[in-house]
């Protein structure tokens, strides 16, 4: 069985481990962080060690961190790739991590560092698989009857688990309304990805207005053949 290391913190990181557990037979293991934190963590390693942060969750072939910390981030991967992790992917954009001494780590030691702005990005490769078969950029299945959505399937999911949640709204939904109600639907979620008109939030809903278009246009070349 695939195992999958969640890293929470606070509010973060919660939602990703009753994902996994209701949309996957994956087993978790995981481990919390301080929600509050320094800016600054001048020997990041020693805080770790005084937190007794559980190094149990590195025995996982893939972590996902919300340590949402630059100086924690680096810390985490260090430790990731000391134990055998294959896949380390760190959410919250290059503002919560080093980039530079993320890719020293990831060259050094071969383990796969993605870092990225949300989590409905996460793009499949040979290292992250099969945590990203099943939870990254939505992949939908759609029936219509009458007009309306009758049913949507989905094949892959925001790991937040808003991916679902649309799902079952959007059920009798006119299909000329539900491409945007898509990407309303998910950012009610709600969706903790930042806000403001530039934020990852607009992207998410993008994202999954876009996976409901392509969905609708298979099934209507479906109905065709």
């Amino acid at each position: 069985m695939t195992v999958i290391g969640v890293i929470t913190r606070g509010k973060y990181g919660n939602r990703l481990i009753e994902t996994i557990r209701k949309h996957s037979g994956f087993s978790v293991v995981s481990t919390d962080l301080p929600e509050f934190l320094p800016v600054f963590i001048e020997e990041p390693d020693e805080f770790l060690e005084n937190l007794d942060f559980d190094l149990s969750v590195f025995s996982a072939e893939i972590v996902v961190t919300y340590s949402l910390h630059p100086d924690l981030s680096s810390a985490i991967a260090r430790l990731a790739a000391e134990g055998g992790v294959r896949a380390l992917i760190i959410p919250g954009g290059p503002s919560r991590a080093s980039i530079p001494e993320l890719e020293q780590i990831s060259e050094k030691s071969g383990m796969s560092i993605e870092v990225d702005e949300i989590c409905c990005t996460l793009e499949e490769n040979p290292a992250n698989a099969p945590f990203a078969k099943i939870f990254g950029v939505p992949v939908l299945k759609v029936k219509t009857r009458d007009g309306k959505i009758s049913k949507v399937e989905v094949l892959k999911g925001a790991p937040c688990g808003s991916t679902w949640h649309m799902a079952e709204e959007l059920v009798g939904v006119p299909v000329k309304d539900a491409p945007p109600k898509a990407g309303l639907i998910v950012q009610q979620y709600p969706c903790r990805a930042i806000r403001g008109e530039m934020g990852g939030i607009h992207e998410s809903a993008e994202l999954h207005k876009q996976a409901l278009i392509k969905a609708l246009e298979a099934e209507a070349l479906e109905n065709e053949e």
